[in-house]
């Protein structure tokens, strides 16, 4: 059984921020805010690609076009949450979010699920800004959804 594109190229947006995460936690980096800007070019990657695929299909309406790069942005959104819950908790939980970066929209001490929900909407946030931005980009190849 064949997974359905967005979650195929969500889980892709997933592992390449799972294992960027990885690796920079491996140099040492993970405390550098300024490298999570990163992330977005995995983001684009994966609607792109699902974008893409649509196309070569022959899905070719806007909206359907949206939706389905939507959905794949927010499906590597909410798996890079989870995951960011699960290695916490792994690595010693609150006392390990400690030493992660503050750049959310909290202050003091966040728990790991707090992080994890700023995270949470920081990422659908850029899904939105990272879908419009390639609807725009691939604009001239939709058709309208009138009859």
């Amino acid at each position: 059984m064949k997974l359905p594109k967005e979650l195929e190229n969500g889980f892709i947006i997933f592992s390449l921020i799972a294992i960027f995460f990885l690796f920079m936690e491996a140099l040492s980096y993970s405390n550098l805010f300024y490298l999570r800007l990163i992330n977005i070019f995995f983001v684009f990657y994966g609607v792109n690609r699902s974008i893409k695929m649509n196309l070569s299909q022959g899905k070719k309406r806007f909206v359907e076009n949206a939706a389905s790069a939507i959905i794949t942005s927010l499906v590597g959104v909410f798996l890079s949450a989870i995951g960011l819950v699960l290695y916490s908790h792994i690595k010693g939980g609150d006392s390990y979010i400690q030493t992660l970066p503050r750049t959310f929209l909290f202050a003091g001490h966040p728990s790991i699920n707090t992080y994890s929900i700023c995270l949470l909407f920081e990422g659908i946030a850029s899904s939105v800004i990272v879908t419009m931005l390639l609807m725009l980009y691939w604009n001239n190849r939709f058709t309208t959804d009138e009859p």
